[in-house]
């Protein structure tokens, strides 16, 4: 689907009111990527995070330079007094339990920022899933049900499973527990963590699967939860990969959103959109492993759109 796309540039953030139209979502761009350019985005949004705020992010895979850095994120995380949450891996790797995660994220400076709770220590839950095709409920890590407000803070890049890794993805498979997954990868077949691999799903499955899982968090959040993704280190590898393929292709910029299917696509539209020779690495994973159809399958259940509206703050 061809997005909808305007720019506005010179205006500050407060100048900028949100598209309020049910067809058109409205997704916020800066260029340069620093600390206040990611407060200057989140106050474009004009949605308060209010009381217990968790921010969801990837700590990064033991190893992996490419995931976002605290001291970009630390005046958004501190000034919220949030708490940086994650789930443990499906796989054997440096974030597979919590002991090694926590060690994870001390490596990678996370500690240094914020309290880090790995959501799914104690357990899972389950959170059921309105008008999916191959799965009724999705297992998300426990400790998420006792925040009161989410920011989706995602390190848009490339994916080894996905094609790309953005806002959908980070709730899709980064809130779900071990077991979730599982779940997820398998397309409702399994949910063992450590014994899914031989039932893992067909591609467009997965993917939707995806999509399913993501719709579980959304309608539970409601109003409650906002989207924030840098474009940034674009490897056509996750940070989940221990030994990511290099960065062939330069940053592009701060992305903000509402709606989470918007957001996705802008960020995917900026890859095809830009001028830099180093995305056709970038543009041939996502197409290889068909990642837009995420966005078509996310937005047939009512997630969101990829009818959007980009307005630029200077």
């Amino acid at each position: 689907m061809t997005a909808l796309m305007s720019a506005t540039f010179g205006m500050s953030a407060q100048q900028v009111a949100p598209t309020t139209s049910d067809s058109v979502a409205t997704v916020y761009f800066i260029k340069d990527i620093t600390p206040g350019n990611i407060l200057k985005i989140y106050d474009a949004l004009d949605r308060r995070a209010t009381g217990k705020v968790c921010v969801k992010l990837s700590f990064g895979e033991s190893g992996n330079p490419n995931h976002l850095s605290p001291q970009l994120i630390e005046p958004l995380v501190k000034g919220l007094d949030a708490t940086l949450v994650e789930c443990n891996t499906a796989y054997q790797s440096s974030r597979r339990n919590s002991a090694d995660h926590l060690k994870t994220a001390e490596e990678h400076g996370f500690t240094a920022i914020a309290p880090i709770d790995i959501m799914d220590e104690a357990g899972e839950t389950i959170l059921h899933v309105t008008g999916g095709k191959h799965i009724d409920h999705a297992l998300i890590g426990d400790g998420w049900l006792k925040y009161d407000f989410t920011i989706v803070l995602s390190h848009f890049k490339g994916h080894p499973s996905g094609g790309f890794g953005g806002a959908l993805k980070n709730m899709a498979i980064g809130m779900q527990s071990s077991n979730g997954k599982a779940w997820v990868h398998t397309a409702g077949k399994n949910k063992d963590a450590d014994n899914w691999w031989n039932d893992r799903a067909s591609q467009d499955d997965f993917l939707e699967t995806m999509a399913e899982s993501s719709k579980a968090i959304i309608d539970r959040a409601g109003d409650n939860i906002l989207y924030i993704s840098v474009a940034n280190n674009l490897s056509v590898d996750c940070d989940c990969v221990a030994h990511p393929a290099p960065v062939q292709m330069a940053d592009i910029g701060i992305f903000a959103s509402l709606d989470p299917v918007a957001l996705d696509r802008a960020c995917v539209d900026a890859i095809h959109n830009s001028s830099d020779h180093g995305k056709i690495h970038m543009e041939q994973r996502i197409a290889e492993l068909n990642g837009t159809h995420l966005l078509d399958y996310a937005e047939s259940l009512g997630i969101g759109t990829q009818k959007y509206v980009l307005i630029t703050i200077e």
